[in-house]
């Protein structure tokens, strides 16, 4: 037992023993002579230990605390080594503590989140410009809105490369040229009805309208009645029937 007390003590007094812990006994009673004749009590012994017990299962405490910390903060980090071990050691929580302050101040240094006033302003300000009236339907919006954005810049592409424009004109330009040229064609179509109609006028194109629209109904009732006489069908055949009634 001498033995057993005598290693303990020197484990007491040695250096990686924290400072505090060991308190040599001031007191005559209960001390026992070593083997070498020297004095030394060991009456603080069962007091110091209980002590060590109740600080493993504060660690233990304190590694579950952690533990509930380390899940909150960073869930996606890896389990830390002492989920397979009974025993809780100083390495364990210190590995913890060591992967939540990494992983804080690589946060601090990368991370370009606003503060959660400006989202709230952002999604606000969201819902007002495309008028979505709860917080449900922003995202369905907002797939909206990027596929209508994806429809238009294909079309804005397409359209600078069949007008022959560069890429970074603006939508203006374009307009302006599809203007451009639906004046053209306007322009082309209207001599192509004077050509047709054998007038350079507005007055002469209405008059040729209204003379259209005296002759052709009667023209349309006759030609009906020939082809139900002559009991054809096309306006072909209406001349050689006629010869050959002749």
């Amino acid at each position: 037992v001498l033995k057993v007390l005598s290693h303990i003590d020197s484990i007491l007094r040695s250096p990686r023993a924290p400072p505090l812990i060991y308190r040599r006994s001031k007191g005559p009673a209960q001390n026992y002579t070593k083997e070498n004749g020297q004095e030394c009590g060991f009456e603080h012994l069962p007091l110091t230990i209980e002590m060590w017990a109740d600080q493993l299962m504060a660690l233990k405490d304190l590694h579950k605390s952690l533990r509930k910390l380390s899940l909150e903060l960073v869930p996606w980090h890896a389990a830390d080594p002492q989920d397979n071990r009974e025993s809780t050691r100083v390495e364990d929580l210190q590995f913890i503590v060591d992967a939540i302050l990494e992983e804080i101040e690589n946060k601090e240094k990368n991370s370009q989140t606003p503060p959660l006033p400006t989202l709230f302003a952002i999604v606000s300000h969201f819902q007002k410009l495309f008028d979505v009236n709860s917080l449900t339907g922003v995202y369905p919006r907002m797939n909206e809105v990027y596929t209508k954005l994806g429809e238009m810049t294909n079309a804005m592409r397409n359209l600078h490369e069949l007008l022959e424009l560069d890429s970074s004109a603006p939508p203006t330009v374009v307009v302006d040229t599809v203007g451009k040229l639906c004046d053209i064609i306007n322009e082309n179509v209207t001599e192509q009805v004077q050509q047709l109609l054998g007038t350079q006028d507005v007055h002469s194109i209405i008059n040729k309208l209204q003379e259209h629209e005296c002759f052709f109904p009667p023209f349309q009732a006759l030609i009906q009645d020939l082809l139900c006489l002559l009991e054809i069908h096309n306006l072909d055949d209406i001349l050689p029937t006629v010869r050959n009634l002749k």
